[in-house]
């Protein structure tokens, strides 16, 4: 049974899974695979680079820069977060989110986890301490500041006038958007082991659609929170504690009108959007937000295979396996290419028809944890080290 290092590295730092012993006297060993030989068909052009922060500190997070307009906005983990210009990286406004404990001691870390959202005026990140901040997107003063009912692990979601954030003792929130505070919450249930990871809502005719730790699919009312349909689809099987976690950690995706959702040690599914049945459901699991495009689904599966499948039934298309335990991001669709990095900080770019390389390169040493992201006619990611980089194609 294999497990990725990302995952084993999260545990050992910071308690990566909650509630009883994860090994039970066994040890799992993971061999990465080499750096695949790619002819590159063309280079990606570096438009600028710029850092921010120390970026992780040496913890596994998922924090990752989110752009509007022509600022792109990132955080380190201590708390700093800075909004840069989208065409050249240079530095607009910078917020310290940080506390001073006293006179003469050092500054606390704000423990900024789970990514960076940017909707309207406001700019927003949540903390390991419970705390979600709105920035103004203008100037990086604190609008608000508001205590969450645990770890906010993944990206605050804002839609019809709330922010959603998604705890890691399995509560999903709704706070106001114009001051914070809290409107509804739902327990979504977890149990007594699982990942140090949440899925972050999608959002879709009034209702937010999130992943819990218990291998369900659950759909809220955004209003009133109420919950309109749960549906289980990762069950715990299996001879060891890993094999039964059934987390399903990953942000559905809408498409029509079917929702696709995706557990670890579980299924990817299409659920009917409306009732929650199940459309179809193939055999496959993943930590990592996944993509769909047109009728094509890409996923970079819990053993680094990159995969594409059919949205209609799941068929599978074309799997990538060269890249096997490298610790990958999730993948980002750009220009055409589907593009994810790795732990030894390589950008892969892959031809989306048939699954091989085109291009390859190595962008820095730290490292990448989190997704790239898409922002107008560039491509950005955020190395571990807090480093932010923009390319062009």
């Amino acid at each position: 049974m294999q497990l990725r290092k990302t995952l084993v590295v999260g545990m050992l730092s910071l308690a990566f899974l909650s509630g009883c012993s994860l090994f039970s006297g066994e040890e799992d060993v993971v061999t990465m695979s080499p750096l695949p030989k790619v002819e590159n068909q063309f280079t990606p052009t570096k438009v600028w680079s710029s850092s921010v922060g120390s970026g992780l500190d040496g913890h596994y997070s998922n924090l990752r820069p989110a752009w509007q307009g022509d600022r792109v906005f990132a955080a380190d983990r201590k708390g700093l977060v800075k909004a840069m210009d989208l065409a050249n990286g240079k530095e607009l406004w910078r917020a310290d989110l940080s506390t001073k404990r006293g006179l003469l001691s050092s500054r606390e870390s704000a423990l900024l986890s789970g990514g960076v959202t940017v909707s309207g005026d406001h700019v927003y990140v949540g903390s390991e301490r419970a705390e979600v901040f709105a920035l103004n997107a203008a100037d990086g003063t604190l609008a608000w500041q508001a205590t969450a009912a645990g770890e906010v692990l993944s990206r605050p979601v804002v839609s019809d006038g709330v922010v959603l954030v998604h705890t890691s003792n399995g509560m999903l929130q709704a706070l106001n958007e114009s001051d914070g505070t809290i409107k509804w919450t739902v327990n979504l249930d977890i149990p007594t082991l699982s990942l140090r990871g949440e899925s972050a809502p999608a959002t879709a005719f009034g209702a937010a659609i999130v992943g819990g730790d218990n291998g369900r699919v659950n759909a809220v009312l955004i209003n009133q929170g109420q919950l309109i349909w749960q549906q289980r689809i990762s069950q715990p099987s299996g001879a060891t504690e890993i094999d039964r976690l059934n987390d399903v950690d990953t942000t559905p995706v809408v498409a029509g009108e079917q929702v696709y959702a995706l557990g670890y040690n579980g299924n990817m599914t299409a659920l009917d959007l409306r009732s929650g049945q199940i459309v179809w459901k193939r055999e496959l699991g993943s930590v990592q937000d996944f993509v769909i495009d047109g009728d094509r689904i890409y996923v970079v599966d819990q053993n680094d295979r990159v995969v594409a499948l059919s949205t209609n039934g799941g068929v599978n298309l074309w799997r990538q396996s060269d890249l096997l335990h490298r610790n990958l991001t999730g993948p980002a669709l750009y220009n055409g290419y589907l593009v994810v990095g790795d732990s030894e900080g390589y950008l892969h770019w892959i031809n989306t028809a048939d699954g091989r390389f085109v291009a390859q390169h190595k962008v820095d040493s730290a490292g990448f944890l989190s997704d790239p992201v898409v922002a107008s006619d560039k491509l950005l990611i955020q190395a571990k080290n807090g480093d932010v980089y923009a390319f062009t194609r």
